[in-house]
């Protein structure tokens, strides 16, 4: 094989692979005879066919696949040769002037990971903001708990007032009179004020009384779920079927009780312990963004292109998501676009902060474990049902991007917390309004990282034809007996006919960046890690052009 360099530009890299007809001729050759004792022809013993007819009924097979097996050893001898450390899949293309008999000139084009300068973690200085856990927000906490639990007593000879529970049987019709699918129930209760219902529909129950039939007339919320209804005006016909006020709610041993604990005691324990950790989550977000700041200033290196661009396209998709959710989805598509080349940098600094990590892990010995990993299979396992869970967990054990993607973020913030451990930190108690202003005061995207492998990135293996990802089942949503069109129920869960209401989504162009700064589905993200078998994984095999082809015989 004859390899000559064709580009040798920043991170940018191109060579030209000519594998010789006779390279690929004892290629075939060698299949001829490893395949010959298992040949079948009429007039022929099992394993007695001549080696000259086994290449004449499968030749231009064989000579396809050992085109391809040639030119995936290229690839492989050539990054080993030349020390390359591909920061995507290369690309490989067979030369269209290629035909059976004739020297193969294969295209191997790629960008390679940079040199990352050993990062300087002798220096960091880092602020814990610590929230103690009050007792008057554990009382807060035990009062909704009793609101949940609340009681009702009956009170059928009065008009019903806001905090009231009214049960109602219920039809709804368009504005021409027409009843619509899933718009009809019975025994619906709707506490008045709680506004989980559309606009207009508890509010017109304020006042009713026992036994009254009442039209109440509404209008669905331009964002409704279900279109032919969005906007539209409707009625309701109700009967009231009961009325009943809540009883004083008790914070005492029965509540406690209810909830299938031993004591109220147990119980702000409980309560007093989730607080905590929610407030430790957020101290370790603000701790984890400034960190990552601290190595962002200090480090700045070329990285690669293709590997920005894979991280821009995850964090856009994503944006594009949201949008969809706004009540103006043009207008926020539109706002995004005025901030694309921002949303590009963030990209470019996720790849560099990634890069980053992965030098200092790699650097002072940070792995996961076999047990870290066999317990991340199995808690992901956990959203597939029945026969999927284990394909979903062979898949993961043949395909090295599926591993790398569950790997990266415990990697990731097994690195971080090493940071933690070497930063000299000095703690500062706060409240949680100062942790929460602290931490939305930052562009949450722009603190991101993927965590990349310097040393080991080799190609990854392409799955076998035919094989499949396992699907994700899809979750059946409880629907409490008696829900339909007009409760609570969100209209995705009832036919997008309920006069449910909807949540408005967050704003696509200010997104928060989550505690784990992997994105587990990112492209970028499957390229993780301390030396995975990601990265020992043998070279993708190309298909060459023509060859290929014939090999469909």
């Amino acid at each position: 094989m004859q390899t000559v360099e064709t580009l040798n530009e920043g991170l940018k890299r191109a060579y030209t692979l000519t594998i010789t007809a006779k390279d690929i001729d004892a290629k075939v050759d060698a299949e001829v005879k490893r395949i010959a004792p298992q040949v079948k022809m009429p007039g022929f013993r099992p394993g007695k066919v001549p080696a000259n007819l086994v290449r004449k009924m499968h030749g231009e097979s064989l000579a396809a696949d050992a085109l391809n097996s040639a030119i995936q050893q290229g690839v492989q001898q050539l990054i080993a040769d030349k020390a390359l450390r591909p920061a995507m899949q290369p690309s490989v293309a067979l030369n269209d002037d290629y035909a059976p008999g004739q020297d193969a000139a294969v295209t191997v084009e790629l960008e390679v990971l940079p040199a990352v300068p050993a990062p300087a973690i002798d220096s960091l200085k880092l602020e814990r903001l610590t929230v103690p856990v009050a007792d008057e927000l554990v009382d807060e906490q035990l009062q909704k708990f009793a609101d949940q639990s609340k009681k009702w007593d009956d009170a059928d000879d009065k008009a019903a007032e806001t905090g009231d529970l009214v049960t109602v049987d219920f039809v709804g019709k368009t504005a021409d009179g027409v009843a619509f699918d899933g718009g009809t129930g019975t025994d619906m209760g709707v506490e008045l004020g709680s506004g989980r219902l559309i606009p207009g529909f508890e509010e017109q129950l304020v006042g009713v009384k026992l036994g009254e039939e009442k039209v109440l007339n509404v209008t669905f919320p331009e964002d409704y779920g279900a279109k032919e209804l969005a906007g539209q005006p409707a009625t309701f016909e109700i009967t009231v079927k009961k009325i009943q006020v809540a009883a004083e709610s008790k914070i005492d041993e029965d509540l406690a009780k209810n909830l299938g604990l031993e004591s109220l005691e147990q119980l702000r324990g409980l309560i007093k312990g989730q607080i905590e950790q929610e407030h430790n989550g957020l101290t370790r977000t603000h701790m984890k963004r400034k960190l990552l700041d601290q190595l962002a200033e200090g480090h700045d290196f070329e990285v690669p292109p293709s590997m920005v661009e894979a991280e821009f396209a995850q964090i856009w998709q994503q944006l594009e998501h949201e949008a969809t959710h706004e009540e103006d989805p043009a207008a926020a598509l539109a706002e995004m676009e005025a901030e694309r080349d921002d949303y590009r940098k963030i990209a470019e600094r996720r790849v560099r902060l990634g890069l980053l990590l992965s030098e200092i892990g790699q650097a002072n010995g940070v792995e996961v474990s076999q047990q870290e990993m066999n317990r991340l299979i199995a808690q992901a396992a956990q959203q597939y049902r029945g026969e999927d869970q284990q394909r979903f967990i062979q898949y993961v054990q043949q395909e090295p991007m599926a591993a790398a993607q569950l790997r990266a973020p415990l990697y990731e913030d097994k690195v971080v917390d090493f940071l933690f451990d070497k930063a000299e930190v000095t703690d500062r108690e706060a409240t949680r309004e100062e942790l929460e202003a602290a931490i939305e005061s930052e562009d949450g995207f722009a603190t991101g990282t993927h965590t990349h492998d310097h040393d080991n990135h080799k190609p990854k293996a392409k799955k076998a034809a035919g094989e499949a990802k396992p699907k994700k089942a899809a979750a059946k949503k409880p629907v409490a007996e008696g829900d339909n069109a007009a409760t609570e129920t969100p209209a995705e869960d009832a036919g997008a006919e309920a006069p449910a209401k909807k949540p408005r989504a967050k704003k696509a162009a200010a997104p928060v960046e989550a505690e784990t700064a992997v994105t587990e589905s990112s492209p970028v993200a499957a390229e993780a890690a301390e030396g995975t078998e990601a990265a020992d994984a043998p070279a993708k095999k190309p298909r060459a052009k023509k060859a290929a082809a014939s090999s469909e015989g």
